[in-house]
């Protein structure tokens, strides 16, 4: 399995004091608890706003089996076809996490169809992140709830489509509540959104969290290497498929 960490990577290096929580950045975090999840049965890669094609060049995509994007203040920073070659690969069969904030960003607009904006937001907020589905792959091995002492409130309504599957609802101190793991299909690909994920707190070094994130990546990632299909298919004779190549079979392990 190939995973890409994706990050606009700006109040790290802008704010001393997310910089002291991610000194390395959100991606690196990210990254490490893949590769703690994974071992040897990963390859990892991190991608940010600043590099060339902001790190996601086609074959970066065509090379991903699942992409987790964490964004902030810089979703209009992301250029038009960076948004346009991402949705072709998710709808090619590539998974795509979007990571707490990321819900806002302009690859979670074009997938979803919505606004994808909450009602309401307050910082500092106790989480208590309940498994709705304790049965589903992606709350293997996590406790009900995951207690986090301090994140962000995200509050409903939250303008998104009615999830395929529902997997975390949390409630916050104040009475709040949110679809906070939620997972859609988007043509032959997988979306999950994980609310938990506030800059100003290490949520990325919670062990629970960890744990999560590498589910979630298992649930997302496509049975097979996935393909974009081009808009244009050339004509094909009477028995082309003969000589087609074969669809490659599943690896041992993978998710489907």
């Amino acid at each position: 399995m190939q995973l890409t960490v994706w990050n606009e990577y700006h109040q790290e290096r802008s704010d001393p004091r997310i910089a002291a929580v991610y000194p390395d950045g959100i991606h690196a975090s990210v990254a490490a608890g893949l590769a703690e999840y994974f071992g040897a049965n990963a390859g990892i890669g991190t991608a940010t706003l600043d590099q060339p094609e902001h790190g996601l060049t086609e074959e970066v995509l065509a090379g991903t089996d699942v992409l987790f994007w964490w964004a902030h203040l810089r979703h209009d920073r992301v250029a038009d076809e960076v948004v346009e070659r991402v949705r072709r690969h998710v709808l090619a069969g590539m998974g795509l996490v979007l990571l707490h904030s990321a819900i806002n960003a302009r690859i979670a607009e074009a997938l979803l169809g919505t606004s994808c904006r909450m009602s309401c937001w307050r910082h500092g907020d106790r989480e208590l992140i309940w498994t709705v589905e304790p049965g589903h792959e992606i709350a293997d091995g996590l406790p009900n709830p995951i207690e986090l002492p301090a994140g962000e409130m995200y509050g409903e309504p939250l303008d998104v489509p009615a999830p395929d599957e529902l997997i975390f609802i949390t409630g916050y101190s104040g009475g709040e509540v949110l679809r906070s793991g939620c997972g859609w299909r988007r043509g032959r690909g997988r979306v999950f959104f994980l609310a938990a994920g506030h800059e100003e707190y290490p949520i990325y070094d919670h062990p629970d969290i960890r744990r999560a994130l590498g589910n979630i990546a298992r649930w997302a990632a496509p049975a097979t290497p996935h393909r974009v299909i081009e808009a244009r298919v050339p004509n094909s004779p009477e028995g082309w498929w003969r000589d087609a190549p074969s669809v490659p079979e599943p690896v041992e392990g993978q998710a489907r």
